[in-house]
């Protein structure tokens, strides 16, 4: 990921949080239709995994010019969500339906450049997670 990527993902991510909530919305109903075995791991109030959802989102974000610092933090979530019963195979939808909050949410401004810079970072990321979890060396 390369830093004009990095400005990319944090521009548009800045015109994602004025909708955050109807952003979230939009993810959880993108995951739920195209993953619905996801569905029960959701045991919560949806509105606060939102809240949650997008304040995550949005320290990654801002954390991307310090990888050093947020990947410890992701591996440790992605560890934490073994428990939860998430499996490897769940990050595809998850990061389908990121794409789909975001091309909704942004409408023009998701532009070619800006989709595949979020899906270099969340192919990076979820790679991270995906390894921490489930490898063998995991203490999942």
């Amino acid at each position: 990921m390369n830093d004009t990527q990095i400005t990319l993902i944090q521009q548009s991510f800045a015109g994602v949080v004025p909708i955050k909530a109807e952003a979230a919305a939009i993810f959880y109903d993108h995951l739920f239709a195209h993953a619905p075995e996801v569905r029960p791991l959701f045991k919560g109030d949806l509105s606060e995994q939102g809240t949650k959802l997008m304040a995550m989102l949005g320290a990654v974000v801002n954390g991307l010019r310090d990888l050093d610092r947020i990947v410890p933090v992701a591996e440790k979530l992605a560890v934490d969500h073994v428990e939860y019963g998430v499996t490897a195979a769940q990050y595809e939808p998850v990061g389908a339906a990121l794409l789909h909050t975001l091309e909704t949410g942004l409408g023009d401004a998701f532009t070619l450049d800006v989709r595949e810079a979020w899906i270099e970072a969340y192919t990076i990321l979820s790679g991270v997670m995906i390894d921490a979890a489930y490898s063998e060396g995991a203490d999942a």
